[in-house]
């Protein structure tokens, strides 16, 4: 597949890398979606359990960024070895990225479980929705662990080339979530325990689909036990490289607190469970961008490896005109007919009515975020840490949080207020992202000594 990089049409490849990877995607989305289309649909409750989900969300979005912190860190840098043609290397990474991740997850498992109840409080839980927040909660925390070796170690694969393993990856989890939603939920009757429960079984599966993968003679990057050690530099280059995911999915964590928050304050309990539609709906949107976009990562990391600063500079123009018009069908989809992707959450119509209403406000900057993504995964590729770490900043902690607290107190509605935040924010991210790209990308790949680490 190395050969491939370097040498066939650019756009046949990232379409080769990129469609099982927003396949994998789209099934990975389904562990949301399904869990919300069951529990939604629930005889008693149902709507209180959409909701407690949606509270939970942060939380499995700070365990899901820790994935990337680590996975999305080191495969970029693990195909640059390769590019390099130091394979030791890169198995070198590959190893030290999974004993990082065994290492994160007790970490993980142990924090949550302590702090689970007063943590929801804080995020806007209501005595109504904590006990099946905590229900849910409690038992998705059991697989933190799969969920950081499926997630963490799934890239390494797509790396070497195997996006359509990779997809596997992903379908294999989200079909046995859809039974087992089905089959707990409502054949057992366990409720939101149920959704769970098929939840962290799907992801265990999926881990031992990955560790399988990696472990055998099919890997060209092999998961070896002499490679399992924490070595400083290696830690600290996956670290600095995999903080701008970490930073972009742990402050849609922060981020949906701060709705869920400011909504429950100005709107209460209904608008809470049309805000976790809508954060489910953004992730989603986001994924499938960024999965689009990272089908582009293994082809420049590799060539900037080798030095072909010409097919590292087309892949770049194909890359971004494909996230361009990828966004610009999301967008319209959002905007226009809202109703139909909202209808898969729930058929309580004052839910439907309402989502709907503040879909086409929350989602209006989205028509130009497919360039900001594909940049910034660019950049990821390239290794450029500091750059893709300040744009990741740039949206959330600099724009969008300050502007969710501050519109409704000269913006009524005060919940359109706080809406309206997000599209302001997008747009500003977007053009200042544009900005930074054409200031530095000429330098960048002009310059032959430019350092990886940066």
């Amino acid at each position: 597949m190395n050969d491939r990089f370097a040498n066939e049409s650019i756009p046949k490849l990232i379409f080769l890398l990129a469609t099982p990877a927003i396949v994998a995607q789209l099934i990975n989305a389904m562990y949301s979606l399904v869990d919300r289309m069951f529990v939604g649909r629930m005889a008693e409750n149902g709507t209180l359990a959409l909701s407690a989900i949606g509270l939970s969300f942060p939380i499995i979005m700070v365990i899901t960024a820790f994935a990337s912190l680590i996975g999305v860190g080191g495969a970029p840098l693990a195909s640059i070895k390769m590019g390099e043609g130091e394979h030791k290397k890169a198995e070198e990474l590959l190893g030290s990225c999974f004993l990082m991740l065994l290492i994160a997850s007790v970490i993980i498992t142990s924090v949550f479980l302590i702090v689970k109840s007063p943590l929801l409080t804080l995020f806007g839980a209501s005595p109504d929705t904590l006990p099946f927040a905590n229900d849910f909660l409690g038992i998705y925390l059991i697989g933190t662990v799969a969920v950081l070796v499926s997630m963490g170690l799934n890239p390494f694969i797509a790396a070497q080339g195997y996006a359509k393993t990779a997809m596997l990856t992903i379908c294999v989890g989200a079909v046995v979530n859809i039974i087992l939603d089905a089959v707990f939920i409502f054949g057992m009757n366990m409720g939101i325990k149920g959704a769970a429960l098929a939840t962290v079984i799907a992801q265990f599966i999926s881990a031992i689909w990955v560790l399988r993968f990696l472990t055998s003679k099919r890997a060209h990057m092999r998961l070896r036990l002499a490679n399992m050690r924490i070595n400083p530099k290696v830690v600290t280059s996956v670290l600095a490289l995999g903080l701008s995911p970490f930073i972009m999915q742990s402050t849609e964590s922060l981020i949906q607190i701060v709705f869920n928050t400011s909504l429950g304050k100005y709107g209460g309990d209904l608008y809470i469970a049309a805000m976790g539609i809508l954060g489910t709906l953004m992730q989603i949107f986001a994924l499938l961008l960024s999965s689009f976009a990272q089908g582009a990562q293994p082809i420049i990391g590799y060539n900037y490896g080798a030095r072909d600063f010409a097919r590292v500079k087309s892949t770049i123009k194909y890359s971004s005109v494909f996230c361009a018009a990828f966004g610009l069908v999301m967008w319209g989809v959002a905007i226009f007919i809202p109703e139909i992707p909202i209808m898969i959450f729930t058929d309580d119509i004052e839910l439907i009515e309402l989502t709907a209403r503040l879909m086409k406000i929350f989602f209006l900057g989205t028509c130009i975020y497919g360039i900001q993504l594909a940049f910034q995964q660019i950049f990821i590729a390239l290794g450029q840490a500091k750059v893709s770490i300040f744009i990741a900043i740039l949206r959330k902690i600099i724009l969008l949080i300050p502007l969710v607290y501050l519109l409704p107190t000269f913006i009524s509605p005060k919940t359109d207020a706080v809406i309206i935040a997000e599209p302001i924010a997008d747009f500003c991210a977007a053009l200042t992202c544009c900005v930074l790209f054409g200031l530095t990308i000429k330098k960048l790949l002009k310059d032959d000594s430019t350092s990886l680490s940066k």
